[in-house]
């Protein structure tokens, strides 16, 4: 009989700190407790991801904000270590941790390979988190899903918003 080991974040941060992810030739990410193997990025996903940091520089007001791209996310209730393509956080430094669920304003995936994932298990963890807002921008779907009102583990709003329609977060 077999079992899976289940990580706590702190376990996962020794881990990363002691370089034991360091020999792997791929991305990974802390879900629940358990190691995520993420699919790696093409061009268009990586396109995409430059498009939305330019326009979130545009947008946002750097004295209030910071924009995160592709980093470290620590929600400690969830046992989880996600790195959301872009987050718009709190302004502060975050030398010492990760940003918090309570840090982030908006959190961003983009969606090439990975929409169901994105749908269902990161909106669940991301909504249980209470992160306000959390899109999906769906490559394939020439869409963005767009999540608000976290409650009770779920999103109370959702919509979809498509190519030249106006859509504009709900933090400033």
């Amino acid at each position: 009989m077999s079992t899976s080991l289940h990580l706590s974040i702190a376990d996962y941060d020794r881990m990363v700190a002691e370089g034991a992810f360091d020999h792997l030739n791929r991305k990974i990410e802390l879900i629940r407790g358990e190691l995520r193997e993420m699919n790696p990025a093409g061009p268009f996903h990586d396109d995409l991801i430059e498009f939305l940091t330019r326009w979130s520089y545009q947008v946002v007001d750097d004295r209030d904000m910071r924009i995160r791209v592709q980093t470290g996310l620590s929600l400690a209730g969830q046992q989880s270590r996600p790195e959301p393509d872009l987050m718009w956080v709190r302004a502060a430094r975050y030398r010492q941790s990760h940003p918090t669920a309570n840090d982030v304003k908006l959190a961003i995936e983009v969606s090439d390979s990975s929409l169901q994932v994105d749908l269902i298990e990161k909106a669940s963890l991301y909504a249980e988190a209470g992160i306000p807002e959390y899109w999906i921008v769906d490559a394939q779907g020439k869409c963005v899903h767009v999540f608000r009102e976290p409650e009770a583990g779920k999103y109370c709003s959702r919509s979809v918003s498509k190519v030249g329609e106006q859509l504009s977060p709900i933090a400033p």
